[in-house]
């Protein structure tokens, strides 16, 4: 989780300093994504919001090189090739689903994925994450009546962090938030305390059994607090208290983790120290990394869509290089790999 937090704070940083275009981070609900992540199997398939995969990414092993190439959409970028915006992370190697940006789209597609599990009887179940500002969304209630109908081994991950951008939870539903919502689907619904890792690994475990025994459809709601601004390109003291944040900094998932491990006598100041040590100097080589690749060649952006590409296609190609080939003292060719 401290590495999470970290990751998130420096490259917040370089997209404040321009070296990115944009950044999420999950600063105050570590404790609700990574405890998911570790009570699920690493095979099972993970559908992001935006803010949960990276954290999914790194409890899977994901290097922290890779994460930061694709944030920097360099030629190394193994999630999605340079095109993607930054923290729109995917993977097949651990199971994590692209992210779309769109509010609620993973919704049904999880759920698709959970139908071909069932009928394969492969043991894998799905999660869908997403926020309670999304719940209002139709396709999430598309998604909750085509899994319970359908008996779908799908596990819906609701992170309740009280703010959907600037809109609060009070304005955004009426009624005792999301899980209340599952009886009307025939769903068991579990509410926990976001905060505490140990709390959301024990619930996303038990709902992980009963999709895979039962063969339906679980709902999660994780009740936590967004501490960052909404993105890079939010101001969140605009519409919400300096003092609201700060009573809730005092109850993170990294402050009570580390409470608790140090009154067991597992952590102290000088392990945290070295921990923090390590983990800043990993980040700093990855950086160092990132921001000495090169983007992919402009020809990708015609290629991995048609296995035969279409003439207009090969037409706008063979402009674009024309173009750039007169125009080679106006773009910074230097930044690209060669065109083929």
């Amino acid at each position: 989780m401290t590495m999470l937090n970290l990751l998130d704070q420096i490259l917040t940083d370089c997209s404040r300093d321009g070296r990115i275009s944009f950044y999420l981070t999950v600063e105050g609900e570590e404790g609700a994504v990574v405890g998911s992540a570790a009570g699920i199997e690493p095979d099972d398939l993970t559908f992001g919001q935006y803010r949960e995969s990276c954290g999914i990414l790194l409890y899977r092993g994901c290097p922290v090189n890779s994460l930061v190439h694709q944030c920097y959409g360099t030629a190394s970028d193994t999630h999605s090739k340079g095109r993607q915006m930054p923290v729109h992370y995917s993977s097949t190697e651990f199971s994590s689903v692209s992210i779309s940006s769109t509010l609620a789209t993973q919704v049904p597609q999880a759920v698709g994925a959970a139908l071909s599990y069932k009928r394969a009887r492969n043991g894998r179940v799905s999660v869908a994450y997403f926020g309670e500002g999304a719940a209002s969304m139709g396709d999430v209630h598309a998604a909750f009546n085509m899994a319970s109908v359908l008996g779908c081994p799908t596990i819906f991950f609701c992170r309740n962090n009280g703010w959907a951008i600037s809109t609060p939870t009070q304005e955004q539903y009426k009624g005792d938030g999301i899980v209340i919502r599952a009886p009307s689907y025939d769903m068991k619904a579990i509410r926990v305390d976001g905060n505490d890792v140990f709390a959301v690994l024990t619930a996303m475990k038990a709902a992980r059994k009963i999709c895979i025994n039962e063969s339906r459809p679980v709902l999660i709601e994780a009740m936590s607090y967004r501490l960052a601004h909404h993105s890079s390109t939010d101001e969140s003291t605009y519409y919400r208290s300096p003092h609201e944040i700060h009573y809730w900094r005092k109850h993170d998932p990294i402050t009570r983790l580390h409470r608790y491990m140090e009154n067991r006598g597992i952590w102290d100041a000088e392990k945290e120290e070295e921990w923090l040590k390590q983990a800043n100097q990993l980040i700093e080589e990855a950086l160092v990394e990132a921001e000495s690749t090169k983007s992919l060649s402009p020809e990708a952006m015609f290629t991995d869509v048609y296995e035969k590409m279409p003439p207009s296609i090969e037409k706008q190609m063979m402009e674009t290089k024309l173009h750039l080939e007169k125009y080679r003292d106006k773009y910074p060719m230097s930044n690209y790999l060669p065109w083929n």
